[in-house]
């Protein structure tokens, strides 16, 4: 099958280039050995299927980065592959606002050799911006097909498919050590400036990382991101999920009940336990009804919410201002300011939170961050949760659980920067112009994250219902919870009932908040359990992520700063309040 390439600079639109060019049957993967994603779709081109391939963003095809490794590896094997060196063909997308920069990886892959399209995207930016471009001067002088594109709109999409047919190679040739050279004539030459006002978005982008404007605007965003997150995640709880649950699968399952007894070890584990005759998702514990009603119900909805707001956040380009506005502060817990996104990711999921760490240069960083994130940062799952579970009592319960946290977070940092050697580098990003997202793209990139979830998610939430209905009919529970009482009821103030949650929480940390709720704890008791159940282990996918990362030693490591700091502040809340 023929494969093109979607290659350029980070941020100069390829995502959306891509999703213009896709159904919306898509594929992400890892690269092989690696953490880094890529993204994979087919295209139709006159009655034949074409692989459309989005390669991670690149400055230059000498790698200063694993992601950088990876797309020249990529493009490495696709022409080596190829039968013919002209099947294959790469799409090479172009900030038309920032010819210079971005030329620099244009005359590297000319010089492969290689058929090569390139999409002069932003095209109605250039407009805004006074950059006046001459598009038939510069295909004449590279000798390749150039297309202007607006991906937002889709303007030169289809003109850019067409050409992508018979791509001839081109003959433009140039010594090495006379590019940036070369490349500073052809702008030269192609390109004028003229006098231009600044747009609203460009003023806006100034005072997002400026000292004074900034910090009123990141908290306006965090407010309304957090109240955004909760509105949709109730209202589809409330309008979707909760009635299906129970007007059409209540029934069901006590049809199903009926069918199996209303009682024993298969019921209990298939049903759970009824509470009055009826199903309760919250308590019956069965695999067809917690089961399914945590992940799909309870959680679900706002990982969703999460994920939206993240990607329109991430596409609008407010993300990289917020890791320059954050810089220092994360410095003084021996990161830079781009740990903020594995944080963020956090929030909706420790996994890609994890993952995501591979943004940090050094070992150091990754492990701090990582460490900080899994101690201190409950997923969207866990905050709606803890928030159905301890909201009821209002503000006040829900201010000490994450306020805690927060403490944490911010003095466990300063610590490990303290006693780890090494320094925090500086922190290099390129800052993106505010773009008015494409919403077609986004959705596609929500959709792949919440398939992603489901898929890694609902595997852990049963077995972790199957496991501890298990663990309750033979005993094991009651005999985990004689032997840690005196830690449990001593040092936490907990009841020993509470060890089925703990132990469930390696599992699914979600499901193990959930299980508080018929335990009827007081409110000093459901703060600890909530602050305990985040800081005490990551959910088993997360820790298995880490020990990926970070090797058997350093998941220890983390392992025994997790146990020591969630015993010293399980105690310290217990005596405090």
């Amino acid at each position: 099958m023929k494969k093109i390439l979607l290659m350029g600079n980070p941020n100069v639109g390829k995502s959306v280039v891509f999703s213009r060019l896709t159904g919306v049957k898509v594929i992400t993967s890892n690269y092989p050995g690696t953490t880094v994603e890529f993204t994979k779709g087919i295209m139709h081109i006159d009655h034949e299927d074409v692989e459309i391939i989005d390669v991670p963003g690149t400055y230059t095809l000498v790698p200063n980065s694993k992601a950088e490794e990876v797309a020249v590896k990529m493009l490495e094997e696709s022409f080596a592959q190829a039968k013919d060196k002209n099947e294959n063909v790469v799409i090479n997308v172009i900030d038309a606002t920032n010819l210079e920069r971005n030329l620099n990886l244009t005359f590297q892959l000319i010089k492969k050799r290689i058929p090569v399209v390139a999409a002069l995207n932003f095209w109605d930016e250039t407009k805004h911006k006074g950059v006046i471009v001459d598009v038939e001067k510069l295909e004449k002088i590279l000798k390749i097909p150039l297309v202007p594109t607006c991906a937002v709109t889709g303007e030169g999409i289809k003109q850019l498919v067409s050409r992508t047919k018979d791509v001839p190679i081109s003959d433009f040739d140039y010594e090495e050590k006379e590019r940036w050279h070369r490349i500073g004539d052809v702008v030269e030459t192609v390109q004028k400036l003229t006098h231009r006002h600044h747009t609203f978005l460009e003023k806006l982008g100034d005072l997002s990382i400026s000292p004074i404007g900034g910090v009123p605007i990141a908290l306006g965003v965090l407010f309304v991101t957090f109240h955004m997150i909760r509105f949709i995640g109730e209202w589809l709880i409330g309008n979707f999920g909760e009635p299906v649950f129970e007007k059409l699968w209540a029934p069901l399952m006590l049809k199903i009940s009926t069918l199996l007894g209303s009682e024993g070890i298969i019921h209990d584990v298939v049903i759970g336990r009824l509470v009055e005759g009826e199903i309760d998702f919250g308590e019956s514990f069965g695999l067809l009804t917690t089961g399914l009603f945590v992940p799909f119900v309870a959680v679900l909805p706002y990982v969703f919410a999460f994920y939206l707001i993240l990607s329109l956040l991430e596409d609008f380009g407010y993300l990289p201002r917020l890791a320059v506005l954050v810089d220092n502060i994360m410095h003084k817990l021996g990161v830079h300011g781009f740990a903020i996104i594995p944080f963020m990711l956090g929030l909706g999921c420790n996994v890609p939170g994890a993952l995501s760490t591979r943004v940090m240069e050094t070992k150091r960083e990754r492990f701090i961050t990582a460490t900080l994130m899994a101690i201190a940062v409950p997923c969207m799952a866990q905050i709606a949760m803890v928030a159905g579970l301890i909201g009821k009592h209002g503000v006040k319960g829900l201010g000490i659980v994450f306020g805690t946290l927060f403490m944490v977070w911010i003095i466990l940092g300063i610590f490990l920067n303290k006693i780890m050697k090494g320094h925090s580098p500086e922190l290099f990003i390129e800052i993106p112009p505010y773009r008015l997202p494409y919403f077609g793209a986004l959705l596609k990139k929500v959709w792949m994250r919440i398939v992603w979830f489901i898929r890694e998610a609902l595997p852990w939430v049963l077995f972790g219902v199957f496991l501890i209905n298990i663990l309750y009919t033979l005993g094991i529970i009651e005999f985990i919870g004689t032997i840690v009482q005196p830690v449990i009821s001593g040092i936490m103030g907990l009841p020993t009932e509470a060890v089925g949650s703990l132990v469930i929480g390696f599992l699914r940390k979600d499901v193990a908040v959930g299980m508080l709720a018929p335990l009827h704890l007081t409110l000093k008791q459901l703060i600890i359990a909530s602050v305990v159940l985040t800081m005490y282990f990551p959910c088993a996918a997360t820790f298995a992520v880490l020990v990926k990362e970070f090797g058997i030693k350093g998941m220890l490591k983390a392992t025994l700063i997790m146990v020591c700091s969630t015993l010293l502040i399980a105690g310290l809340l217990n005596l405090i309040l």
